[in-house]
């Protein structure tokens, strides 16, 4: 057993120092020592997706990054790391704990992912080192996970057993609970736009140096056919991410982050907001463009008719939220949120009529992050 100190005094030698993660009974000691510490910034996620999204992000914006969870929720994980994680590049040390190990009595739902857990992580990519058991091992465990994240761009995983970690004390302070932001209207009647004529018209007045975060399908195509540029990041896979990756970035960046999200990608992950609101973000504004439907994949409808985004950002605590449509709309909705502090969402109908010929990023991910990852840690005036 060792001390969960010891634990996240050695992470720290290595330079992690950002945690997220969704809580499991035998990560408490590590948790709680995460939270409680000064010099370390934990975020608390909706599911273990997000986490892993988040960790991304913050990765993007120059932290080196560590996601806790439970191996039952590895499965909620198993997208970003595979579409994310693995394409782009990106390290983040994982501790998984090992619910349902061979031979240790524990509930119904963990006896699979009990057998499993290594195998999947192999099977996903991710390299895999035993959890120290002493605290002479502690400090080489964290040092080799850290040289092999340097040299493979990829996730490490370590496999907790019950009881590796002595129980440790949480100081946690409480949520700021703030009251719903009001909802503004831009000409949120008006003929919905294409998404790409709109995008043209917001990225006119995007701030200087500000970062632009796609989300998959379209949205990234669209942008990239806009003009590459060293501020774009265009999430080619983990759908329902964008505003995640824009969360750990905008909470570990002093540029302007602006997410450019799908009806559907958000719909996939809504708890993303929850999280936003949460840790409130002064310089993120979440702009969610909505055609009703998954215009990528042959136009199946998606369920945001029923949905009313500028209401739901309002209730998970985000500073200004709007409903807008056309392009004159969206202009002045979005000069209007920037003229106030962040989180921001601007819920924008947009057409679904396509963009013929369309093409695809020709940069390869693993280079779009690295240069959107210099671009964030330029110095900034």
């Amino acid at each position: 057993m060792i001390e969960a100190g010891q634990f996240l005094d050695a992470a720290k030698r290595q330079g992690i120092d950002f945690f997220t993660g969704v809580p499991c009974s035998f990560l408490t000691p590590l948790m709680n020592a995460a939270i409680s510490d000064a010099q370390t910034r934990y975020v608390g996620a909706t599911s273990e997706g997000e986490a892993v999204a988040i960790a991304a992000g913050a990765w993007l914006a120059g932290r080196d990054t560590a996601v806790m969870c439970q191996n039952s929720g590895l499965g909620n994980a198993v997208n970003p790391i595979t579409s994310l994680n693995h394409p782009f590049a990106i390290p983040t040390l994982m501790i998984v704990t090992w619910r349902g190990a061979p031979g240790l009595t524990d509930e119904p739902q963990h006896e699979l992912m009990g057998r499993i857990t290594q195998p999947m992580l192999d099977l996903i990519g991710a390299r895999r080192l035993d959890f120290p058991e002493n605290a002479a091992d502690v400090e080489s465990c964290l040092a080799q996970a850290a040289r092999l994240m340097r040299e493979t761009g990829q996730p490490v995983a370590l496999v907790q057993p019950k009881g590796a970690v002595a129980a440790a004390p949480l100081e946690e302070p409480g949520l700021e609970k703030r009251a719903p932001s009001q909802i503004a209207d831009f000409d949120a009647a008006a003929a919905a736009a294409r998404r790409i004529d709109t995008l043209q018209a917001l990225l006119r007045l995007l701030p200087e140096g500000a970062g632009v975060i796609a989300t998959t399908g379209h949205t990234g195509r669209e942008l990239f056919t806009l003009g590459d540029e060293a501020r774009n990041l265009y999430c080619v896979g983990s759908m329902g991410g964008a505003s995640a990756i824009g969360l750990g970035a905008a909470l570990n960046s002093g540029r302007e982050i602006v997410v450019l999200d799908g009806d559907g990608a958000a719909l996939m992950k809504l708890g993303n907001m929850a999280t936003i609101g949460a840790q409130a973000p002064e310089n993120l504004t979440h702009i969610v463009l909505d055609n009703g439907c998954h215009l990528s994949t042959g136009g199946q409808a998606t369920v945001s008719p029923n949905v009313d985004f500028a209401q739901v950002a309002a209730a998970c605590g985000y500073r200004f939220a709007a409903r807008t449509a056309g392009l004159d709309g969206a202009a002045a909705a979005f000069q209007a949120a920037l003229a106030v502090p962040g989180p921001r969402l601007l819920h924008v109908r947009v057409s679904t009529d396509p963009v013929e010929g369309l093409g695809r990023p020709t940069v390869a991910p693993r280079e779009v992050a690295r240069r959107f990852r210099a671009y964030l840690g330029e110095q900034t005036s």
